[in-house]
């Protein structure tokens, strides 16, 4: 599974706002839900995020395991 916690992470250091992805860079109100829900999004996607952020994909982007998914939502859920 691909997640895109460290997105998040990488805008908040970088100042770059959901509002201003959307107005400011074009960037659909769906992508981000996209992402924000861990679904799939296209390579171009990816792309426009990193040229926005100035960054690499691994920077916005990485690959986990199912079982280890499941691990952490069942841990954040206890906590």
């Amino acid at each position: 599974m691909i997640i895109y916690s460290k997105l998040w992470k990488i805008m908040k250091e970088k100042g770059v706002t959901q509002y201003a992805l959307i107005k400011k860079y074009g960037v659909s109100p769906g992508q981000l839900t996209r992402l924000k829900r861990n679904e799939s999004v296209s390579t171009h996607t990816i792309d426009v995020f990193c040229t926005i952020l100035d960054c690499d994909v691994g920077d916005i982007m990485e690959h986990i395991d199912d079982a280890r998914q499941e691990y952490q939502e069942k841990q954040d859920k206890d906590d």
